[in-house]
C-alpha cells in the first residue's frame, strides 16, 4: 500500500519530489495541531482556576499563597 501513489520505488528519487507519507495534508495536520494546543491550554486554564477558587474558599491564606507560587 502506498500513500503517495507509487507502486515501485525503482525510479529516480531526484525527480520524484516529496516521498513522505500523507503529502498534501500538511495544512490539515497543522490546523488540528493548533486546535489541540489551544484546547489543551483552555482546559488547563479552567482546571487551575477551579483549583485556586477552591483554595480561596478554604480561607487558608498560606495555602492560597502556596498555590499561587506553584503556578
Amino acid at each position: 500500500m502506498s500513500t503517495i501513489g507509487y507502486e515501485s520505488w525503482a525510479v529516480d528519487l531526484a525527480e520524484v519530489g516529496a516521498i513522505y507519507p500523507f503529502q498534501g495534508s500538511e495544512v490539515l495536520m497543522t490546523l488540528l495541531g493548533v486546535a489541540f494546543w489551544i484546547g489543551w491550554h483552555r482546559i488547563q486554564f479552567v482546571r487551575e482556576g477551579k483549583h485556586l477558587e477552591e483554595a480561596k474558599r478554604t480561607g487558608d491564606p498560606d495555602k492560597v499563597h502556596a498555590q499561587l507560587e506553584r503556578y
